[in-house]
């Protein structure tokens, strides 16, 4: 169960199991760029919802417009607190533990990645608020594991229920190949591709 030559994947004991832990890709410098624009941006925006809430308590009373306003500026900044975070945010790496006769998948958490690809705003939203999740998959559905050939790739997939599952989304082709082949050497799972 040696993982391929180069490769970032280690293999550790967890409570006499095996576990194959994926560290994540660095996310790229284009976060941290993205990430002291928004550190001066919001330092902007803190002067500027100071300054709201100041006036709303000046003579004359409370303005409608600076009520609305502040509001949305709220809502603005709350936004772009929770982005910062997403970008400063360390990554987890995603693990297999080879459990027998299940095996337990933890997503872990990739760092967010800039990118400049509009072909889908729906991605953009996903990854915007990527949960960590861990699923147990049985021997039942063991019996999905694929490697499946995408044209521009491969992917290690298994069917929970209605939910195709990746495995190893931050791994290259070669490292996926040799996922593939260990789980299903280790499940007996008859290999299709």
């Amino acid at each position: 169960m040696t993982p391929p030559e180069g490769s970032k994947v280690k293999i550790e004991t967890d409570r006499a199991y095996d576990k194959i832990v994926m560290p994540h890709g660095s996310g790229g410098i284009m976060r941290f760029f993205a990430a002291t624009f928004l550190i001066v941006w919001l330092g902007g925006w803190a002067f500027g919802w100071i300054a709201a809430f100041g006036s709303l308590f000046k003579s004359g009373g409370p303005s409608w417009f600076i009520m609305f306003w502040l509001a949305g500026w709220t809502v603005g900044g709350i936004f772009a607190f929770w982005f910062l975070f997403r970008l400063l945010r360390p990554s987890v790496p995603e693990e297999l533990l080879l459990s027998v006769p299940s095996l337990v998948h933890d997503s872990g958490i990739p760092p967010f990645s800039i990118s400049f690809d509009y072909r889908s705003q729906m991605e953009v939203w996903k990854k915007m608020f990527r949960r960590r999740k861990k699923t147990e998959f049985s021997h039942q559905d063991l019996q999905t594991l694929r490697l499946r050939d995408i044209g521009i790739g491969n992917r290690v997939t298994i069917d929970k229920g209605t939910e195709r599952i990746d495995l190893g989304l931050s791994l290259s082709e070669i490292e996926r190949e040799w996922l593939f082949s260990t789980l299903a050497a280790k499940y007996n799972v008859e290999p299709q591709r």
